[in-house]
């Protein structure tokens, strides 16, 4: 069985009929995954390969970009260009729709970043990714240094006047980031858990207060086993992380209604499809894709 129902309100979220399919096997850490619905494909990162892949209906995978500089996660701006996360490099960088790579951050106050690791674009065109040290850990997914930040941030930049700020800075590893569909709040996971069996292993609920500052900040919901890598929400507030065991969901509320069964670690998720109501799910070597009873939020 695909599903497992803890309580009934996933039923009207997932389609009984509907099989989770398998896409693609190939990767060594499949991560990222970003629905282009202009192009109708789906882009998404093999980190440890040093890659990006793309996925279009009926044509099957190709290679997108290689080398990737070690990228992880990507979303699209409100122009629709592509921005990605880049270990190898410690930056974040934004596709021009002429194929052009420009650097829209490398640093904070005159020192490396650690190594992006999530985005996400608000509606105001303002950038917000989470910092951990994934990359510079090891050789795998990046290239193995020591990080010149005090400690690992959730930072915002605004392009319009070129500033980066930390949003907030009381994470061990924060990772996966989403907003609720009216932006009202953030969520942002920390999966310190992955170095230290005491870390954290949740996600954390902000309030974004004028637009752009963070407040609150508690303990949204704990995600076992494994960890909340990547999520994104529905267009109904429902938010859908990754697991251990697969995905799971969550409502608003922060109680976990259900899980869509996967035979690896899942890293992250996408919506998309011509209807925004299929699931792409990431998994450590696997793509794989589900169509649901709900529509993503705000896919573009």
């Amino acid at each position: 069985m695909d599903y497992e129902y803890i309580e009934p309100a996933f039923r009207t979220l997932v389609l009984g009929n509907a099989s989770v399919e398998t896409l693609y096997t190939g990767t060594r850490w499949g991560e990222g995954p970003v629905w282009f619905g202009d192009s109708g494909c789906l882009l998404w990162s093999d980190i440890p390969n040093n890659r990006m892949l793309r996925w279009i209906e009926g044509a099957g995978v190709s290679v997108f970009r290689q080398p990737s500089n070690n990228s992880n996660g990507n979303t699209r701006d409100i122009e629709g260009r592509l921005v990605t996360c880049e270990h190898l490099l410690r930056r974040v960088t934004r596709t021009e729709h002429d194929g052009a790579i420009t650097v829209i951050v490398d640093s904070y106050k005159g020192k490396r970043l650690n190594s992006p690791n999530d985005v996400v674009v608000k509606s105001d065109g303002t950038i917000w990714f989470t910092d951990p040290p994934y990359g510079i850990l090891s050789d795998y997914e990046g290239g193995r240094a020591e990080s010149e930040l005090p400690g690992c941030y959730v930072f915002r930049f605004d392009p319009a006047s070129g500033a980066l700020s930390v949003a907030a800075d009381d994470f061990v590893k924060p990772n996966g980031l989403a907003f609720s569909p009216d932006e009202s709040v953030l969520y942002v996971s920390d999966t310190g858990l992955s170095h230290d069996p005491h870390g954290p292993h949740h996600i954390r609920k902000f309030s974004v207060k004028d637009g752009n500052r963070l407040s609150d900040g508690g303990i949204f919901a704990e995600v076992s086993p494994g960890l909340a890598d990547g999520f994104r929400l529905d267009e109904r507030g429902n938010l859908w992380t990754s697991a251990g065991d697969g995905v799971q969901c969550f409502t608003r509320e922060g109680r976990l209604i259900g899980k869509v069964k996967i035979p690896e670690v899942v890293s992250n998720v996408a919506f998309g499809g011509p209807k925004k109501n299929r699931l792409f799910i990431t998994g450590e070597s696997s793509l794989y894709a589900v169509y649901l009873a709900c529509r993503g939020n705000k896919v573009r």
